[in-house]
């Protein structure tokens, strides 16, 4: 059991602290660690970015990062994010915003994640959702907040699919979304990340989503409730730090 809470307490640092080599945990404080993240980060936005591209307009530039960084695993627009900079004073096109995403992607601050229309087996053009490359980037720049935790927990899963080889989208289902659909050759996986279910109305939408899918490849629920696991009409129920370390998939 001890040994099970020290996973779980890993993962909790993991989420806050990040995965840079140079801020391994034991060696610096949490602010030690953001210092050194956001100094990778500025040299990344100057260097590779700014200087590269011969960009002007910086400032509209680093606002357009944290409206970013604010929204990780949320579906946004470029219009959304235009609409953010003239509500700051500060006029940017929907070409610019998505000139800067790209730019943000070639430098591998962020990961953009495409919707999957399960039904009409195709990959959307819109409503995009973008993941960091590591979520302390996050913390870093905008200051950690707990209740960014259940954001940076889908990151984390996003990444670890990533790095075990698998293609991931967001599963479109009529009714709404799965928040990963992982593809490796003819491999598939779909997963739903939840902080906690503390309510049987959380459960019923968690576990609902995966139920519309009648194929049958792996279907998980992902949480951080202590005692997490089980089986739920087929349905795997795991805690998130087991899934990342699991070999099952």
């Amino acid at each position: 059991m001890g040994e099970v809470k020290d996973i779980h307490a890993e993962l909790a640092d993991y989420i806050r602290l990040g995965g840079f080599p140079a801020t391994h945990l034991r060696e610096y404080s949490q602010d030690e660690v953001y210092t050194i993240v956001r100094d990778i980060y500025n040299s990344t936005i100057f260097s590779d970015i700014v200087k590269r591209n011969q960009i002007r307009k910086i400032d509209q530039l680093e606002r357009m990062v944290r409206y970013t960084f604010a929204n990780v695993g949320n579906s946004f627009s470029a219009k959304s994010i235009s609409d953010y900079l003239k509500s700051e004073h500060r006029s940017i096109d929907n070409e610019t915003v998505y000139s800067y995403l790209e730019k943000l992607e070639k430098a591998y601050l962020l990961h953009r994640c495409s919707r999957y229309d399960l039904r009409g087996q195709e990959i959307l053009k819109t409503q995009e959702k973008f993941y960091l490359a590591d979520t302390a980037l996050r913390y870093s720049v905008l200051g950690y907040t707990p209740d960014s935790v259940a954001f940076s927990l889908k990151n984390v899963v996003y990444l670890e699919l990533c790095r075990r080889g698998y293609t991931v989208t967001i599963g479109k289902t009529p009714d709404g979304e799965v928040d990963f659909v992982a593809q490796k050759q003819n491999d598939r996986l779909y997963v739903q990340v939840t902080q906690e279910i503390k309510s049987e109305k959380t459960e019923k939408r968690e576990y609902e989503r995966l139920l519309e899918i009648r194929d049958n490849y792996p279907k998980y629920v992902l949480r951080t409730d202590e005692f997490a696991g089980g089986n739920y009409q087929g349905i795997k129920s795991m805690h998130i730090a087991d899934f990342l370390l699991s070999t099952e998939y």
